[in-house]
């Protein structure tokens, strides 16, 4: 478990001292995929490399399963930081070396003999999903493969976690994809802890567990992702949810209300059985449907006409969906 207590860090900008983080307080659960997400200038990047001891914070303290990583001395910080993975932002490869050869070279510098270096190599190969180019060059690789080999290499050490900072930045959309896999698997076989800096909410909403936002170095909201869903104001949920158009008409209709609705039960059943179930007609006025991980999740706004119009959305709310009321005037006109 990686524990942030009132972690504050700047740098000597030319008009003064730069804030890059102010008193971030944060948890990341063992075993799990965490995303800090923030736009450019959050200080997420900061934060990744505080964690990963390449940095010294301005005060506060970086605890991993308790242990206090600013307090120790040479020798345990060396043995501390055998135990964090760092995947960097950009290419980092040695264009001379296969793709096994680049995975090798932490091992090889650590002294490892042949025959258990390759066997570790293999198996992060296999990993990776590149067993068949492990002969290959950096250079004859795309460059969602050359990332996949990235990680392959801050995990040859085996760490309890792993720091990746913006792992998909500059990518298309299938390398970025091939990426994500990897950090999932990463989590799933080798039960590493993974902290993900990144802007982009797809990455969070493709394999974290639970979400940090930053901005301007101060920490807005954090939790389980599919628990902050809950909120529809809060920024996890704007950010992640299918966007509403607040410009589309909302009159004409009983009831207006903004639903979420979450697995696939939910996303393909409910909306029509409300309207069977109660005699109403159930209309989409906008939102749409997104993943999060392997699970559908809608957010549409809908409006809702009939007698039972209230009935229904009060049953969809009892169901499982997450129902929030849109104000309306008189005979369904917006307020």
């Amino acid at each position: 478990m990686i524990t942030v207590e009132n972690l504050t860090k700047s740098f000597r900008g030319q008009t003064g001292p730069v804030v890059a983080l102010d008193d971030v307080t944060l948890d990341v659960r063992a075993g799990t995929i965490a995303g800090v997400v923030g736009p450019s200038g959050s200080g997420k990047s900061t934060l990744a490399r505080l964690i990963a001891l390449q940095e010294r914070p301005d005060s506060g303290v970086i605890r991993l399963d308790g242990q206090n990583l600013a307090g120790l001395d040479p020798r345990r910080l060396r043995a501390a930081r055998s135990r964090i993975g760092v995947l960097s932002p950009g290419e980092s490869l040695l264009r001379q070396r296969t793709a096994a050869g680049n995975i090798a070279l932490p091992l090889e510098q650590a002294g490892l003999d042949g025959p258990e270096r390759r066997t570790k190599v293999g198996r992060l190969l296999d990993l990776i999903g590149l067993t068949e180019l492990a002969a290959t060059y950096p250079d004859e690789l795309t460059p969602g493969q050359r990332r996949r080999v990235a990680v392959a290499r801050a995990l040859v050490g085996e760490p309890d976690v792993l720091l990746a900072d913006d792992p998909t930045g500059a990518l298309d959309p299938d390398g970025a994809a091939g990426v994500l896999t990897v950090l999932d698997r990463a989590r799933a076989e080798l039960g590493a802890t993974v902290l993900v800096a990144t802007a982009d909410p797809h990455v969070v909403r493709r394999i974290a567990d639970d979400v940090a936002v930053l901005e301007h170095g101060r920490l807005l909201e954090r939790g389980g992702l599919l628990e902050l869903l809950h909120d529809p104001e809060s920024r996890v949920a704007r950010t992640i949810l299918p966007a509403i158009d607040e410009s589309a008409p909302r009159h004409g209709h009983d009831r207006v209300a903004d639903v979420v609705l979450i697995g696939f039960a939910a996303v393909g059943a409910l909306l029509p059985e409300a309207s069977g179930r109660f005699g109403v007609d159930v209309a989409v006025l906008g939102g749409g449907l997104t993943r999060l991980g392997e699970t559908p999740v809608a957010r549409f706004r809908v409006g809702v006409s009939g007698e039972r119009a209230d009935t229904a959305i009060g049953w969809i709310g009892d169901r499982g969906g997450l129902v929030h009321a849109v104000p309306t005037g008189p005979r369904g006109v917006a307020a």
